[in-house]
């Protein structure tokens, strides 16, 4: 993977929800798809609290939905 350069005056879990707000938008993560935060973690460098974050503020934006036990999925466009 390619490492990401973070912007320094951004904080980092804004430009993580940034990127997966492009990836949801253009189709890379389809409706339903797992959003893991563990493949989030390794491929930005980041602790999980930092992509807990990231998914909080897509989960309110109505772009991810959280099922306990299961993970964060893209949400089904309307």
């Amino acid at each position: 993977m390619t490492e990401f350069e973070f912007d320094p005056t951004q904080p980092k879990w804004e430009q993580i929800a940034d990127v997966v707000r492009r990836r949801i938008r253009s189709g890379e993560y389809p409706p339903r798809h797992l959003i893991s935060e563990v493949r989030l973690e390794a491929e930005f460098g980041v602790a999980r609290v930092t992509v807990r974050k990231a998914t909080a503020a897509l989960r309110e934006e109505g772009l991810i939905t959280t099922r306990p036990g299961m993970g964060s999925f893209v949400a089904d466009r309307d």
